[in-house]
């Protein structure tokens, strides 16, 4: 993989002008994620949004004054967390893991700078957590920033470098299933963040 200065960069990945990109295929947890999101915007609850991926533009043809076409781009990676917003006055913010693991999630899908972004967003009073869905099981946790925290630096120390599934359902919340929010992870927060508790818009 070759950056614009001629070196090579994990930190992006090239868009062919003629390649068709199959990212978001599979990935049940973000599908779902969004579709409970659009049922909080839709119901007044709560507004959560996807961050966009960036993308670094380096060469663009101008055929016409008109028109403009993209001829090589590049994915960079991602420098917070996947989505963030606002629900009963607090923000929210988390990154989405799923995994086919069955035993446990691999530390390696996290990175350093993800983890500096949830530490500002706790040390400034907001709730941020990961959502962790086992694909085999079908089970998805939240699993809070703070507990997250403890086993990424522990790592560095000679710990493991994952978390076993039986830890985040001991440590972790289990989401609930439902119709229209497939994936109602406020119903946790409701539960164990919101001092007054229950629900709120008639969710």
């Amino acid at each position: 993989m070759q950056y614009p200065n001629g070196k090579k960069s994990s930190a992006y990945t090239k868009l062919k002008s003629s390649q068709t990109v199959y990212s978001n295929r599979g990935m049940s947890l973000e599908d779902d994620i969004n579709d409970t999101n659009q049922y909080y915007l839709t119901h007044n609850i709560a507004i959560i949004h996807k961050k966009p991926t960036p993308v670094q533009i380096v060469h663009v043809d101008y055929p016409k004054r008109s028109a403009a076409v993209i001829k090589e781009a590049y994915f960079k990676q991602a420098s917070t967390t996947d989505y963030n917003g606002i629900y009963r006055g607090r923000h929210i913010d988390f990154e989405a893991k799923e995994t086919k693991n069955k035993h446990s999630l691999p530390l390696h899908n996290i990175h350093q700078h993800q983890i500096d972004h949830m530490k500002q967003i706790v040390d400034h009073g907001g709730i941020c957590f990961l959502l962790i869905r086992f694909s085999l099981s079908q089970e998805t946790f939240l699993f809070p920033a703070e507990k997250l925290f403890l086993y990424w630096d522990h790592q560095f120390h000679g710990g493991r470098k994952s978390i076993r599934y039986e830890t985040v359902k001991k440590l972790g919340y289990i989401i609930p299933i439902r119709f229209q929010a497939k994936v109602d992870y406020l119903a946790v927060i409701d539960e164990y963040y919101m001092e007054n508790g229950g629900t709120t818009n008639g969710r």
